[in-house]
């Protein structure tokens, strides 16, 4: 295993469970936890300093997740997606999210733009401490709950499938860059578009947005216009 885990500091506050995978999340988004590699529960409990269960719990729940496999009699392997998985997948949420985003620009009332403002400036508030946890945790309810308003429940839940098995990709290189900061405050930036009636300029930045995920992210050219 490449890097070293923490022992977890096991207080009570959440659960040892809830702790594991805040954890392995961490060491999936630092490359401590190599795509393709296979981990078993053992092994990683020994690290964290806890027992098994737990971490095998943990590791379950992120394979409903998508982000690992179950390898029989082995423990679990560190889901790897193929750069067409990738494309593919930043094709449908661009299918997706960008109309998705233009309806709930439509349908938002004041209100709503001010509950998300505090979740925006969370995400902001994340990438500059280089909390890449709480950066994937802020950016996950900012874009699902803006595609709320659209009063879609089926699409979020979709769109919440597709995120989760792409936005680990590149991020501690981009915090350590300053690119995501830059990522980040495009989340305040929707929604002052939105205050502002500017639906095609929200949908060019959420293009630019999703883009990321196949650009930057993955160091590579972003994709421009469609």
């Amino acid at each position: 295993m490449n890097g070293t885990f923490e022992p977890l500091a096991i207080d009570g506050r959440p659960s040892v469970r809830g702790q594991v995978i805040h954890a392995l999340r961490a060491a999936l988004i630092a490359g401590q936890m190599r795509p393709g590699e296979v981990y078993s529960a053992p092994v990683l409990a020994a690290r964290f300093g806890v027992s098994a269960t737990p971490v095998r719990e943990a590791m379950l729940e992120l394979v409903k997740e998508g982000l690992v496999l179950t390898v029989p009699n082995k423990g679990f392997r560190v889901r790897e997606l193929s750069d067409r998985e990738l494309d593919e997948i930043t094709e449908i949420r661009m299918l997706l999210e960008i109309p998705a985003a233009a309806r709930a620009a439509g349908a938002a009332a004041p209100a709503d733009l001010a509950r998300l403002r505090p979740v925006a400036e969370a995400v902001v508030g994340a990438a500059g401490r280089k909390d890449l946890i709480g950066y994937l945790d802020n950016d996950r309810r900012f874009h699902l709950g803006l595609l709320a308003l659209a009063g879609n429940e089926q699409l979020v839940a979709m769109v919440g499938e597709l995120r989760a098995r792409t936005r680990l990709f590149g991020l501690q290189r981009l915090a350590d860059s300053g690119e995501l900061s830059a990522s980040a405050r495009e989340h305040v930036r929707m929604l002052e578009l939105i205050a502002a009636g500017e639906t095609a300029e929200l949908e060019r930045l959420m293009r630019r947005h999703i883009g990321h995920v196949r650009g930057s992210w993955a160091g590579r050219d972003e994709p421009g216009p469609s």
